[in-house]
C-alpha cells in the first residue's frame, strides 16, 4: 500500500523529486513509470499503481519538477529566469537521473496529459532508458511545421489557455489566489457525459482558462469528479508550491519545439495507446496519424471517460495497461 502522504525522497541534478513506489524490482520485467499532468500530483494514480502492483508489477510514481511536494527546481530564483529549467531536457532528464538514482537500467514509461508529452519525447531524449510507451489522452504529435505557440495563437486565438500561459505571472496569479477555485473547474467529469450540462458561453469551447473562471460556479457545465478528502489533497498540493513551476512547463512549447529540429519523428520501441471516448481536450481522433511515426502501436479507446481517466476508469486502465505490459514483456 502506498502512503501517498510520505513519499521517497530522490536527491537529484538540481532537483528533490518526491517519489511514490509499490511493488518490487524485477530481473524479467521493465520497472512502470507513472507520469502525471497538469494540474494533477503523482495522486492522479492512487487507484492505478496498486492494481499494476497487485499484478506484480514495480511500480514508480513520481511528483514532477515543479509539482507538489518535488517543488521547483533547485536553481530557480523564483522569477522568469527560471523558466528554461522547466523545458523538455529537463524533464527527461529528471526521469532518468530518477532511474540512476534507484539503480534502474530502463523502463516503461506512462504518461498522462502534459506526462505524456513528456514520455512520447523519452526516445529522442533518453533512449537507452526506455524500454516501452504507454500514452494515456495524449497521443504522440510529430514536430509541427511552424512554432506551436504561434500556430495555437493564430488557430485558437489570445486567449486560449495555453496562449494565455505564456505570459509569465498572469495565470499563476489568479491560480495562487484561489486554489480551489481553479480545481473545481477543471476536475469535472466530461459534460459531453450529462446531456443536461451546457455551458455558458463560448470560452468553454475554446478553453478560455482566465475567462471561464470568471462564470457563476452554478453555471459551470458537468459535475464534480472528486470526493472531499481527494480534492482537498490536490489543493494542498498546489497550495503548498503554487502554480508557477508547472506554468512554466508551457513556457517551453516554443524552446522545446526549436530543440527537436533534428529530430527524425520515428519510434521503433513497443507503444500502447490509451484514449477516452469523452476527452475534449485530447480526442481519440488526435490520435489516429500515430501509426506513420510509430512502427509497434497498439491502441484502444475507453468508453464513458472524460479527460481524467486515472479518477473516472481506473479500473479499465489499469486492466489495458497491465494486459499490455504482461504480453510484451512478461
Amino acid at each position: 500500500m502506498i502512503d501517498w502522504q510520505n513519499p521517497t525522497y530522490f536527491d537529484l541534478p538540481d532537483l528533490r523529486m518526491a517519489v511514490f513506489e509499490a511493488g518490487e524490482k524485477r530481473d524479467d520485467m521493465p520497472s512502470l513509470v507513472l507520469c502525471h499532468g497538469w494540474p494533477e500530483l503523482a495522486y492522479s494514480w492512487r487507484k492505478v499503481a496498486p492494481i499494476l502492483a497487485d499484478a506484480g508489477l514495480h511500480v514508480i510514481v513520481p511528483e514532477q519538477r515543479g509539482f507538489g511536494m518535488t517543488g521547483k527546481a533547485l536553481n530557480d530564483a523564483g522569477d522568469a529566469s527560471g523558466v528554461n529549467l522547466y523545458d523538455m531536457q529537463h524533464l527527461t532528464d529528471d526521469l532518468a537521473n530518477l532511474l540512476d538514482a534507484m539503480e534502474i537500467e530502463k523502463a516503461i514509461f506512462t504518461g498522462h496529459d502534459w506526462g505524456g508529452f513528456v514520455i512520447w519525447q523519452m526516445p529522442f531524449f533518453q533512449p537507452e532508458r526506455t524500454a516501452g510507451l504507454i500514452g494515456v489522452n495524449t497521443p504522440y504529435i510529430p514536430r509541427l511545421s511552424d512554432d506551436p505557440i504561434k500556430l495555437m495563437r493564430a488557430g485558437f486565438g489570445d486567449d486560449f489557455y495555453i496562449v494565455k500561459f505564456q505570459a509569465y505571472g498572469t495565470a499563476e496569479e489568479v491560480f495562487d489566489a484561489d486554489p480551489a477555485r481553479i480545481l473545481r473547474m477543471l476536475y469535472r467529469k466530461s459534460a459531453s457525459i450529462d446531456a443536461n450540462s451546457t455551458p455558458p458561453n463560448n470560452a468553454w469551447e475554446r478553453l478560455e482558462f482566465l475567462n471561464m473562471l470568471k462564470d457563476d460556479e452554478d453555471a459551470w457545465p458537468g459535475v464534480l469528479l472528486l470526493d472531499e478528502a481527494d480534492f482537498q489533497y490536490y489543493v494542498d498540493g498546489f497550495k503548498e508550491t503554487g502554480f508557477r513551476g508547472s506554468i512554466n512547463w508551457y513556457r517551453n512549447f516554443s524552446r522545446n519545439w526549436q530543440m527537436s529540429e533534428d529530430m527524425e519523428q520515428k519510434i521503433t520501441l513497443p507503444s500502447l495507446m490509451i484514449c477516452a471516448a469523452d476527452d475534449r481536450v485530447l480526442p481519440p481522433s488526435m490520435a489516429e496519424g500515430m501509426p506513420a511515426y510509430i512502427d509497434d502501436l497498439e491502441t484502444h479507446i475507453i468508453d464513458e471517460c472524460g479527460h481524467w481517466t486515472q479518477n473516472e476508469q481506473p479500473e479499465q486502465l489499469a486492466a489495458l495497461m497491465k494486459d499490455w505490459i504482461l504480453r510484451r514483456y512478461g
